[in-house]
């Protein structure tokens, strides 16, 4: 019999290609950590990198206050971005990919250089980073109801979907990111606002954080690769026809929709 990490995996795998969802893995495998949650979100990484997409990058998750308590969790988490998650501002999205997805308006980051020291400086990270995008993420879950755990979202791969980003990036010297406004829209009408100090702080203290935890787990940023620093706001339930459009002080906008 397989273990009960390889049956969450399995199960939440099974779920996402049937575009349905199940009860809490913590609950029905007895994942009882943060660690085997990680485990069986690896699991499903390494199965998905066995098809025709690669990692385009990293998420770091539950950065805001406000989705925290959504959420009713209290520390960040992280995920795998996948190329086939990928699109650009402007883009309809298939809502066919997804089971119960919710928008946040973020602030991405762009990897010009390797960050793979474990003890990355802050220098050395503001070197590796080349540069900023308004972004959305799509984020989905596999939970029913979005009634989820943190060891259930950091298994669901920090209930990553999809992401899009903007169309011109921006220097990050050039910026004031904790100061950052953002004003997200749904069908023309303001659904979430927020601003860079949701995002623990500052969102580049949640990149950094980001950073320093992928090369300790033997996962390092690479250059090219996408950040999605977290989200600055609530997130928004969207539905097949809806129209999203982000704007962040600085950074400009970036919108989608879905079909």
């Amino acid at each position: 019999m397989s273990s009960p990490i390889q049956q969450a995996a399995d199960a939440l795998w099974n779920a996402r290609a049937a575009r349905s969802t199940i009860g809490r893995v913590s609950e029905s495998f007895g994942i009882d950590s943060v660690a085997e949650a990680y485990a069986v979100a690896q699991l499903n990484t390494a199965r998905a990198l066995q098809g025709s997409t690669r990692v385009s990058g990293k998420k770091i998750g539950l950065t805001s206050l406000a989705v925290q308590q959504q959420l009713g969790v209290d520390q960040p988490d992280y995920g795998v971005l996948f190329a086939d998650m990928e699109y650009l501002s402007g883009a309809t999205l298939p809502a066919s990919r997804l089971i119960q997805p919710k928008a946040e308006g973020e602030i991405a980051f762009v990897v010009g250089r390797d960050l793979m020291q474990d003890d990355l400086t802050w220098a050395s990270f503001l070197l590796g980073l080349e540069y900023a995008l308004p972004a959305i993420e799509i984020v989905d879950s596999a939970i029913t109801d979005w009634k989820v755990t943190l060891i259930d979202t950091v298994a669901d791969n920090a209930s990553c979907g999809l992401y899009v980003l903007g169309l011109e990036p921006r220097r990050i010297g050039d910026l004031v990111l904790a100061g950052s406004a953002m004003d997200l829209r749904k069908n023309g009408n303001t659904a979430a606002v927020g601003a860079g100090v949701a995002c623990l702080g500052n969102p580049l203290l949640a990149a950094y954080w980001l950073a320093k935890t992928m090369a300790a787990a033997g996962q390092p940023l690479l250059a090219g690769d996408v950040v999605m620093s977290g989200a600055l706001g609530s997130m928004v339930p969207i539905v097949a026809g809806d129209r999203i459009d982000v704007d962040i002080s600085g950074l400009g906008r970036v919108s989608c929709s879905l079909a």
